[in-house]
């Protein structure tokens, strides 16, 4: 079966870089995995996917040296199953607030005996035909740390077996503290949740993860190893707005 080049890497302690796609575009994330990214996430929950585009996209990602992830839209057996027989080499779960929900995760991502994933992909042809044998261990499973809620449970969801690691989504975990992240006073408070939950993951031996665009950087010299480096849309929409504003300064 193909190596989770990525999952691999970040067992090692090496970090990874990648974009997270929401446009719908398969051929954005083909570009984006051509472009030497480590993984690509279709982004189910907050993008425009569907069945047919979604498949379409893991195909075109596997053209390049990306690894195909799918964030599911929700904690659900048959989501979470759904995109791995598509091809997914990972999954992120959102809103993830506790070990039990934790545990539900690995339940529909790993098969039996390690969980209940039913047996019946169809999109996993170029893997090799050990896919079977071997796709719990190549698969990976991050769950989403984005309430006060889960960063007080950190360290039971990331002590659940079979759960690899975390993305953390600064925006919604601001948005659960009360705090305005984009603000001097607010972003203490988001700064020191997202500070524990690495500390969890280190302590854990887990994969600390976090959307980073922006800040790509300070999330990487603190020592987060899964780091989301920017959003398709707004990566497209800064960059028409600088090549504007320096197109319409220069003529005054």
């Amino acid at each position: 079966m193909r190596i989770n080049e990525a999952k691999r890497r970040m067992l090692e302690g090496n970090p990874v870089l990648g974009p997270v796609i929401g446009l719908g575009a398969p051929l954005i994330a083909e570009s984006f995995s051509l472009a030497g990214c480590d993984y690509v996430i279709i982004d189910q929950q907050h993008g425009a996917w569907d069945d047919s585009n979604t498949l379409q996209a893991f195909r075109a990602i596997m053209v390049g040296s990306a690894v195909p992830l799918a964030r599911v839209p929700r904690n659900d057996y048959a989501s979470i199953g759904r995109v791995l027989d598509q091809g997914a080499l990972g999954v992120i779960v959102p809103m993830v607030n506790s070990a039990e929900e934790a545990e539900a995760a690995v339940y529909a991502t790993r098969y039996p005996p390690r969980g209940g994933r039913s047996w019946g992909p169809f999109g996993t042809g170029g893997y090799g035909p050990d896919y079977g044998d071997r796709a719990d261990d190549e698969i990976l499973l991050l769950v989403q740390i984005e309430t006060r809620q889960a960063t007080e449970r950190a360290r039971d969801i990331m002590s659940v077996d079979g759960v690899d690691g975390c993305w953390i989504g600064p925006m919604d975990l601001a948005r659960s503290l009360g705090a305005d992240y984009q603000s001097a006073a607010g972003a203490p408070e988001v700064e020191a949740a997202i500070e524990g939950v690495l500390t969890v993951c280190q302590e854990t031996g887990k994969i600390p993860g976090i959307y980073a665009s922006g800040v790509a950087k300070r999330r990487l010299d603190q020592g987060f190893l899964f780091v989301t480096v920017c959003h398709d849309e707004a990566l497209i929409v800064d960059g028409v707005k600088r090549i504007l504003g320096s197109l319409r300064s220069d003529r005054g």
